[in-house]
């Protein structure tokens, strides 16, 4: 049974290492937004957006079957570990070559459909950030299945922190676009290798294999990559669709405005990131030993603590965000500003969710996730292709926050019904939040009256996490004492 210790430290390194690439991140956004431009900046993220697309069919799940599988036999019968390290790194592989070959030749099409002829090169040397950003997401998952989550943390944080590195480094060197979208592959590149000789040398050479291929296991693996494939194509939609549309429809600048809202947004989904991410294995565990209350007090804590800090967080948000974008990106990004405020709501969406699908995978309920992720994926890109035309870039974020919104709510009754979470009791915490959100928000509308600069607005900011710090302790809801359910 995992001790509160060994989820307290699983739950820290992840946090910290999302912390930590959070405030790489910011800076790099900050950085690239500030010296490429919102055209230039348009474009290199246009062209991450479709390659992050891709990478969806190039990972296809295999990664997270693979964990699935490495969770349940490391316990039982190690002895299949380096079986199942091996048939789901090969299943990758050929899921990688398949991608790659589609990229290649459909490149100049896609150059076409936006009308920019140089996304066709950048599209190209996109083949290494596909290979190899596959590679670093197998790495990152599989000692995730291992429970190894201080590591799978460390090569995020490696990730994150190269990019920063060697982007930032090619584009003060002039290289501008180019320079930045070489950065990210080269930082693929490092960590990618680096990480599977970690999981080489510590997971799959540490075991010996003598033992023969669990019987079915082969099959089993490859059949569980289908649902997760779905609900992973699905994410990708969610995530890169909306960006893909406003390009088609609009101009990079308007892919600028729409993807420094988005990023903004998820900065802001760090901490229930690292909670649902470092938890996930141990709701499949104590389902396993039938522990489905302590299961399901967990979730309930988690997620009343997610919404504590997230609601209030999404007014913050919506209050702020015209002098944060002003003070801290320019005034020729104001164009963002009604698109950050509409994804607000995605954000607390996003903070529910994230401890939910993660834990739905644990659980072995992926196929119904998948089930309800191609609907509302499909109202996605039906609400984008109605909306972007007439609203612009706001239209994508009210498609977003809609489609994603039903989501959410539809994935929660699949964890009620798989853990009986205690509705009534969810019903009081909410109402609880709503009220110290009210609190919050009056205390930070008055104060943004007096806001003239960039450090007038950090105080306004302070002083709202102060409200909201009192009155969440004042309330009860912030209460120590609930960690209890955390241990054994």
């Amino acid at each position: 049974m995992a001790q509160f210790s060994d989820l307290l430290t699983r739950v820290k390194g992840e946090l910290l290492g999302q912390i930590l690439t959070t405030f790489l991140g910011a800076a790099l956004i900050f950085l690239l937004a500030r010296l490429l431009g919102p055209e230039r900046y348009g474009l290199l993220f246009l062209t991450i957006s479709i390659l992050g697309f891709m990478r969806v069919f190039s990972e296809a799940g295999v990664a997270n079957s693979g964990a699935r599988y490495i969770a349940e036999y490391k316990e039982c019968d190690p002895d299949q570990i380096p079986h199942i390290l091996r048939i789901s790194f090969g299943y990758n592989l050929v899921t990688i070559v398949t991608v790659v070959a589609v990229l290649v030749g459909s490149r100049h099409y896609l150059a076409g459909l936006f009308g920019e002829s140089e996304l066709a090169v950048l599209l190209l040397y996109g083949v290494f950030f596909v290979i190899f950003g596959t590679l670093v997401r197998y790495v990152r998952i599989v000692l995730q299945g291992f429970e190894k989550i201080e590591l799978s943390a460390t090569i995020h944080v490696l990730t994150i922190l190269c990019r920063f590195v060697f982007a930032i480094g090619l584009v003060l060197l002039g290289y501008g676009v180019w320079g930045a979208f070489v950065g990210y592959i080269i930082s693929f590149i490092l960590v990618s290798m680096l990480g599977l000789g970690l999981v080489y040398v510590r997971f799959y050479r540490a075991v010996e294999a003598d033992a023969t291929v669990a019987h079915t296991l082969r099959r089993r693996i490859a059949e569980y990559t289908v649902p997760l494939t779905a609900t992973n194509t699905a994410r990708a939609i969610d995530l890169h669709i909306d960006t893909i549309l406003v390009g088609f429809f609009l101009t990079p600048v308007s892919v600028g405005f729409y993807v420094l809202a988005k990023q903004i947004t998820q900065f802001l989904e760090t901490p229930a990131y690292a909670v649902g991410f470092s938890l996930a294995p141990t709701f499949g565990a104590e389902k396993a030993r039938e522990n489905v209350q302590r299961s399901a007090q967990m979730y309930e804590t988690s997620l009343v603590y997610s919404l504590l800090v997230y609601l209030p967080a999404s007014v913050g948000v919506v209050l702020v965000s015209e002098p944060a974008i002003q003070y801290v990106f320019g005034t020729a990004y104001l164009g963002a500003v009604p698109v950050l405020q509409v994804l607000a709501l995605y954000v607390v969406f996003r903070s529910m969710t994230t401890i939910t699908e993660n834990s739905l995978d644990y659980l072995g309920r992926a196929r119904s996730r998948a089930i309800i992720k191609l609907p509302t994926v499909g109202l996605n890109i039906v609400l984008n292709v109605l909306l972007i035309p007439r609203l612009g870039v706001v239209g994508a974020a009210l498609a977003t926050v809609v489609s994603y919104g039903l989501f959410t709510m539809a994935t929660m009754y699949v964890i009620h019904t798989e853990l009986g979470l205690r509705i009534r009791y969810l019903g009081r915490q909410v109402t609880s939040i709503l009220a110290i959100t009210v609190i919050m928000a009056i205390g930070v509308a008055f104060g943004l009256q007096f806001v003239s600069g960039l450090f007038s607005l950090l105080l306004v900011v302070l002083s709202g996490a102060i409200i909201w710090g009192i009155s969440a302790v004042f309330s009860g809801i912030f209460d120590l004492n609930k960690f209890d359910i955390y241990q054994s």
